[in-house]
């Protein structure tokens, strides 16, 4: 601003020494030097000191004029989509909600019960482990005859976003007993053996009854786990349709690991249930896997993971040692 004054002023002086009239000769420059000063400043205004309108939708006034903030019975339906949105995620690849319908879990789990089953880590490529409890669809009609509920039109809406277990897939849920490779076998009235071990079920299996059932039915066996399967026991075990009983399926009475949804990870209703499921320690007895490849293979991502960890660690060392060499330079 200071050198357009000062040039302005050089010209006007300029001119008044060729004899022309300094008040009439300079009203352009007057007003390019006021203008450039409202310029300056800002854009405060024009010279006949009113200001041009602007493309922010300030009033007359000069004032801005205040956004008129959006009204909640428009954002209520974004915020409604966003909601389902998320819930299907959520179902789809996160967590789902189960409603256990009978009492082959019990006492570990209640008729009526709410658990959340995760559905996360078998895209990751996990697998149903021994101990754990899994949820799996019916691998060959485990539940015929067995009576389907009929649900309202609101409780569709709800197991459909995953707010709800859907009444209309038939899922079951049990105690994972064995996996690919183990051999399981119940004599008299038990223990339970895995791999020749015997299992201490005291923990869950419900109070009073055996962990093993005296029948001849399916309830005395000794059966090889193929690979890519499971096999499934209630906790209750004289009140469970199980692995023991569907011997007679196209499965052989096996879960195929592909049958699984995901494993039942906490009870999440009623409030006064709120609880984990936990693998119990009789799971984690020494020598359980000793005759099991599924083990071995259980031990085999965390060592190759440790061993492509190596090579990474070395070069970002030696990167930043060169880099400190280049510095040092």
């Amino acid at each position: 601003m200071g050198d357009a004054a000062v040039g302005a002023r050089s010209g006007r002086e300029g001119e008044e020494h060729r004899g022309r009239p300094a008040e009439a000769a300079y009203p352009a420059a007057d007003d390019s030097v006021t203008a450039g000063r409202h310029s300056a400043a800002g854009g405060e205004g024009s010279g006949d000191g009113q200001q041009p309108p602007t493309d922010r939708g300030d009033s007359g006034d000069g004032s801005p004029r205040a956004k008129q903030p959006r009204s909640f019975w428009k954002e209520l339906p974004i915020l409604i989509g966003i909601a389902l949105v998320l819930a299907l995620l959520i179902k789809t690849f996160l967590l789902q909600a189960f409603s256990i319908p009978s009492d082959s879990m019990q006492n570990t789990l209640q008729q009526g019960d709410r658990v959340l089953v995760d559905k996360l880590t078998p895209w990751f490529g996990s697998e149903p482990e021994r101990g754990e409890v899994v949820v799996f669809h019916d691998p060959d009609n485990w539940l015929a005859g067995e009576p389907t509920p009929d649900p309202n039109p609101l409780q569709k809406v709800l197991s459909w976003i995953g707010l709800m277990p859907s009444a209309e897939e038939k899922d079951l849920i049990k105690r994972v007993i064995g996996v690919g490779g183990d051999t399981i076998e119940c004599k008299g009235t038990g223990p339970l053996k895995v791999n020749g071990m015997a299992l201490n079920e005291s923990s869950y299996v419900y109070p009073g009854n055996t962990p093993c059932s005296q029948d001849d039915q399916g309830g005395q066996f000794k059966v090889k786990v193929p690979e890519d399967h499971i096999w499934v026991m209630g906790d209750h075990r004289q009140n469970s349709r199980d692995s023991r009983y569907n011997q007679a399926d196209s499965n052989d009475g096996f879960v195929p690991v592909d049958k699984v949804v995901g494993r039942a990870v906490v009870i999440a209703w009623p409030v006064n249930r709120w609880t984990n499921l936990p693998v119990p320690d009789t799971f984690d007895q020494p020598g359980l896997d000793a005759a099991s490849p599924a083990g071995a293979l259980s031990v085999a991502p965390q060592g190759l993971a440790l061993a492509g960890a190596v090579p990474l660690v070395l070069w970002r060392r030696r990167r930043y040692g060169d880099g400190a060499g280049r510095q040092e330079g």
